[in-house]
């Protein structure tokens, strides 16, 4: 039986400066990063307007999981 293909994550693959979503501040990184079966969720604040939300990318494949930016 193959094993399954598994993605290293990188600190150069976090996303950076993601528009806010509310006022569209840029926002340097995101202030923490949850790693999932197929998908990383990112959380992100905006010191700008204080708006908070997140952001999900899901991949075809596992993405090897990774420590959170932030306690």
């Amino acid at each position: 039986m193959p094993k399954p293909t598994m993605v290293k994550a990188h600190t150069g693959d976090i996303p950076r400066n993601n528009p806010c979503g509310q006022c569209g501040t840029p926002i340097p990184r995101p202030d923490w990063i949850e790693p999932g079966d197929g998908r990383i969720s990112y959380l992100w604040a905006c010191h700008a307007c204080s708006y908070r939300f997140e952001a999900v990318a899901i991949f075809d494949e596992a993405v090897l999981e990774h420590p959170p930016l932030a306690a």
